[in-house]
């Protein structure tokens, strides 16, 4: 996992209000399958937003943690049934990767 300063989380949030929820988490809760998508989506983009149904119990802050956890990622942002994952992808041509600020 990789730790951002605010300035990054900042400027990634930025990014992630510009952006579609590109994954859902439904009532059957956080399944592979879920973390295959979201590993997939982040191996093609390094930031993915996720929506949280509400039908799910769990508190949304708890799963954005979890979520990150399982998929190696830094949750940038998590607002109201939204989360903001990002994981560098070193693989990723240059002009293709986000540009993080510096401190």
């Amino acid at each position: 996992m990789t730790q951002l300063s605010g300035k990054q989380k900042r400027f990634l949030r930025g990014i992630g209000q510009r952006t579609h929820a590109t994954c859902s988490l439904g009532k059957a809760g956080m399944t592979d399958a879920l973390v295959a998508d979201i590993l997939r989506q982040l191996s093609r983009r390094e930031l993915v937003k996720v929506r949280i149904s509400s039908a799910v119990q769990t508190p949304c802050d708890q799963l954005a943690e979890a979520i990150a956890k399982a998929t190696g990622s830094s949750c940038v942002g998590a607002v109201g049934r939204t989360c903001l994952l990002y994981r560098p992808n070193e693989q990723m041509k240059p002009e293709e990767r986000l540009s993080l600020p510096q401190d």
